[in-house]
């Protein structure tokens, strides 16, 4: 199939490879021509595993092809994806002006019967309003071709976002269109083979599915805030718990990872459109809104468990002769986004008390190095053991994998306060005690020894 893809941000970008991958024919469109230009060589404007291989190999092979040329990807394809970004806008909700700019520019250039597929994560009517765009673009034109509009929404984690587009758990086709939801099929039948994993929705039902997984998804992980917070003041190990309640499967293991907050582009961004989807309809989302509020003071607490050790130690005050060793700036692992990540609240919480940040991510520096630029109060370490020389203390932000076993000799001669604030819980707090550390967990504060102390 001839497949033109909108947008070459995360989401457009992934999906063209896959797709390309199994041999369809993709041009992918973005107004940036230099991303185009470094694309075409090849140039990766992202760090996600097994893309960059990906799209050099659909280049060599001529299934993919980046370009600024509207109009020939619309004349050339049948099926065009919207995958622009929508950013929220002040008020919360999703700005969709460049989804609607896109459907313009398909009404402006169609010469024929299309499927325009909605990837992008809108809310619920956007269909609609791009189905209304595209009439009206024709009818300027004194033109009448026939087009579905078709809600196709993604469901990939960053980080992992190949495999999940090759393998999908699900392929959500809203339409009510006979002839689109063949081709839909017929696009992706590489995928399917294992099992059926197409679900025919409606394209109001498929809108709302995005927006309700994520939300979903972002509740698991603000409740477990909510009990480690409760945990540390009942004298409980919220891991243990996590256990406890992850062995139901009614529940699951999944997304129950207490920590310090979620962050990306999707969850809070997603949570926030919702709750203002909601107020426009009148109707409180007190969950939502929960979700979001809990997440806003969860980002709080690495600041707060600090304020708290040096309180105790007596030298409240000299927060501002203190250096702090920051593992991870990344909103997650196997990624280099930055956006919403609770590492930047803790950073710039500590230029707020006078403290200097030393820190390391195998991907994510150059993006802070762009936010924040050149400070006297922040120094970008090559690696996580330089991240160490002169600190006092070490925060844990971001669980990449190479965090979890450290020479914990080594961290014990460098940090000069012997404090280790750890937002994802990867060390065991009765092991790092025993070496000699200050240990301050996410609801572990006043966990329960093994020999039944506190």
């Amino acid at each position: 199939m001839k497949i033109a893809i909108f947008g070459a941000g995360y989401v457009g970008l992934v999906q063209a490879a896959v797709l390309a991958d199994a041999g369809h024919s993709l041009v992918c469109v973005d107004v940036d021509a230099e991303k185009v230009e470094n694309l075409n060589k090849g140039i990766i404007p992202i760090y996600e595993p097994q893309l960059e291989p990906l799209v050099k190999e659909g280049i060599a092979l001529g299934r993919l092809q980046f370009s600024c040329n509207a109009e020939d990807a619309i004349g050339n394809c049948e099926i065009i994806f919207i995958a622009v970004g929508t950013p929220p806008d002040d008020d919360g909700s999703a700005d969709l002006q460049y989804v609607l700019a896109v459907a313009e520019t398909i009404a402006l250039h169609m010469n024929g019967y299309k499927i325009v597929v909605n990837k992008s994560t809108v809310p619920v009517g956007t269909a609609d309003k791009v189905h209304h765009r595209i009439r009206t673009g024709l009818d300027k034109r004194n033109v009448d071709y026939d087009f579905d509009v078709v809600s196709n929404p993604e469901f990939l984690k960053e980080g992992d976002a190949v495999n999940d587009c090759k393998r999908p758990d699900r392929i959500i086709i809203g339409t009510t269109s006979v002839k689109a939801e063949d081709t839909m099929r017929e696009l992706y039948a590489p995928f399917n083979r294992n099992h059926d994993k197409v679900l025919l929705m409606g394209v109001r039902s498929a809108e709302l599915t995005k927006y309700a997984a994520n939300c979903m998804l972002a509740t698991k992980i603000s409740f477990m805030n909510e009990m480690a917070n409760l945990a540390e003041r009942l004298g409980a190990d919220i891991e243990e718990v996590r256990l406890g309640i992850g062995s139901d499967s009614r529940i699951g293991y999944s997304f129950i990872y207490p920590g310090a907050g979620y962050g990306g582009s999707c969850f809070p961004k997603d949570v926030r459109a919702l709750i203002r989807t909601a107020q426009s309809l009148d109707y409180p989302s007190r969950i939502l809104d929960a979700v979001d509020s809990v997440n806003d003071r969860q980002k709080q607490r690495l600041l707060e468990l600090i304020d708290q050790h040096y309180s105790e130690s007596g030298t409240s005050g000299r927060l501002a002769a203190k250096v702090f060793a920051v593992w991870g700036l990344s909103f997650k692992p196997q990624t280099d986004d930055v956006r919403e990540a609770t590492s930047r609240v803790v950073i710039e919480g500590l230029w707020h008390r006078g403290a200097k940040v030393q820190a390391y991510d195998p991907e994510a520096m150059e993006e802070i190095q762009r936010i924040y630029g050149s400070r006297d109060d922040l120094r970008l370490c090559g690696t996580k053991e330089a991240a160490l020389e002169g600190a006092d203390a070490l925060i844990i932000c971001t669980e990449w994998k190479h965090f979890w076993a450290p020479d914990f000799d080594q961290l014990h001669d460098k940090l000069g306060d012997r404090a280790i604030f750890d937002g994802r819980n990867i060390y065991d707090p009765h092991k790092i005690k025993e070496l000699g550390f200050a240990y301050y967990g996410i609801g572990r504060g006043l966990s329960v020894s093994r020999d039944g102390g506190l």
